[in-house]
């Protein structure tokens, strides 16, 4: 499982030019699930994304995670995290997950963000989606399990 997460002070998700989820101050998190990957892994990664300290104390330094700041998490399930393009030139994705049995683990890790105590919304799994954030810093980190 990968997770890219953006600092950001707005983000949002749209599908057919009509918004669906956004959030404020917070953190951006592109999902990308593996063949392999289950909801222990969701739990374990979803902690380590609400404790990440990527936002800055009063001296600048990255102290504060987004549960102390209070901040929100927008998740966006994203395959295309997994492709593997050690050869040719077009991306292969037999690596991620079936899109089945990967929905009902990106559902547990949003479900499991919101068990921290913040406030969780969601893309629109499987669609064509129009992401826009403002990056704050930027600060992007790459986390996988």
């Amino acid at each position: 499982m990968v997770a890219v997460v953006q600092r950001v002070t707005e983000a949002r998700v749209s599908v057919s030019e009509q918004t669906i989820s956004s959030i404020g101050q917070g953190i951006l998190i592109l999902l990308g699930i593996r063949r392999g990957d289950d909801q222990v892994k969701a739990m374990r990664l979803a902690e380590r994304c609400v404790n990440l300290r990527i936002f800055e104390d009063a001296q600048g330094k990255f102290n504060h995670s987004l549960k102390d700041v209070e901040g929100n998490a927008l998740v966006v399930s994203q395959f295309t995290l997994i492709a593997n393009t050690s050869r040719g030139r077009r991306p292969s994705f037999t690596d991620a997950e079936a899109p089945e049995r990967a929905r009902a683990i990106y559902e547990d890790f949003v479900v499991a963000l919101g068990g921290h105590g913040v406030t969780a919304k969601a893309g629109a799994f499987g669609e064509h989606m129009s992401v826009s954030l403002v990056n704050d810093g930027p600060v992007t980190i790459i986390l996988e399990e």
